[in-house]
């Protein structure tokens, strides 16, 4: 089973195999959240949950509004890795697994920027 790696500042955690990742956007002040699966060809995301749109992140097109947040499915070839900033300027990202959400200054120093997901080898 292929493991998402989340890397920054010299540390590398092994996290789970399917991990949603969650932060506020700085100016609109609305949350999103993707979630994250690792696959032998590489990241892909199943689903976004988007609360609100401006500022330059709107939701992509096919998304539905399901409650209060604009929900879509991705359509995209895998990725090697992602590049996350931690800009200081809201809250620091959530990371889950297995149901539970930790701050990501919880599984790497608060001062690692960037960070990257990827597969782990």
């Amino acid at each position: 089973m292929s493991l998402i790696c989340l890397s920054g500042a010299g540390v590398t955690i092994k996290l789970a195999a399917a991990i949603t990742l969650m932060w506020t956007h700085s100016v609109q002040k609305t949350s999103w959240a993707e979630d994250w699966h690792a696959t032998p060809q590489g990241l892909t995301i199943a689903e976004m949950r988007i609360q609100g749109s401006g500022a330059g992140m709107e939701p992509p097109a096919d998304a539905m509004r399901v409650g209060d947040h604009y929900v879509s499915h991705p359509v995209m070839a895998p990725l090697p890795r992602a590049v996350l900033r931690r800009s200081g300027a809201t809250a620091d990202w959530q990371v889950c697994q297995d149901g539970t959400c930790r701050p990501m200054s919880d599984l790497l120093p608060p001062g690692a920027d960037p960070v990257e997901l990827s597969v782990c080898p």
